[in-house]
């Protein structure tokens, strides 16, 4: 991966999150504490401020640095499990990785966020999006993961919150979209329009 294209990669995907900073918090506001929009804002300005000198590092270390700049920026629960996302794919990925070794190291973060955030899928958390989003790219390769990632967003609204702020609600928590999986949603979409995916 050349270093334009990391460029690309890390200012698109702090600028989908800017963009979509206020809907994050109101998403937020109706079953979190209503944070997550700023303090996902706060950590991709951090990132964006930096993004000429990630994408000179080889991809492995462009990721640990921006896990280690999510957790630092972030804040509350969406700053370690990003940051643990970012860092856990750090470790598995190569620099110039093919498409199932790239698959291959998203399952893995997918499961150091589990185990950091003591959750699974079907507790209204952004692991509603990543698992089916590794689910079809495992199934049928890198092509229509949008479109998952957007339908499994979708498919939070009628869940009750198992885990995180929104699971003191209980039944109250249905209806509205999780923030952590709107979120994962968006750089989803972003990563895969950059990679032509």
């Amino acid at each position: 991966m050349d270093k334009a294209t990391k460029q690309k990669l890390i200012i698109s995907c702090a600028e989908s999150i800017l963009a979509h900073a206020d809907e994050l918090t109101t998403l937020d506001q109706a079953i979190g504490d209503g944070d997550h929009g700023l303090n996902m804002k706060r950590g991709f300005e951090a990132v964006l401020a930096d993004a000429e000198s990630l994408s000179d590092k080889p991809l492995p270390d462009l990721l640990k640095a921006i896990g280690t700049q999510l957790v630092m920026k972030v804040g509350g629960a969406s700053g370690p499990l990003y940051g643990t996302l970012s860092m856990a794919l750090a470790k598995e990925v190569s620099d110039e990785p093919s498409s199932s070794s790239a698959c291959e190291a998203f399952g893995a973060a997918i499961e150091a966020v589990k185990a950091r955030g003591k959750s699974d899928v079907g507790q209204k958390t952004m692991l509603d999006v990543l698992v089916p989003v590794h689910e079809a790219w495992v199934a049928g390769g890198g092509a229509g993961l949008a479109i998952v990632a957007k339908s499994a967003a979708e498919a939070t609204i009628p869940m009750k919150a198992i885990r995180g702020r929104a699971s003191f609600l209980g039944d109250r928590s249905i209806g509205h979209m999780d923030p952590g999986a709107r979120s994962s949603q968006l750089l989803i979409e972003t990563i895969t329009m950059v990679l032509g995916a």
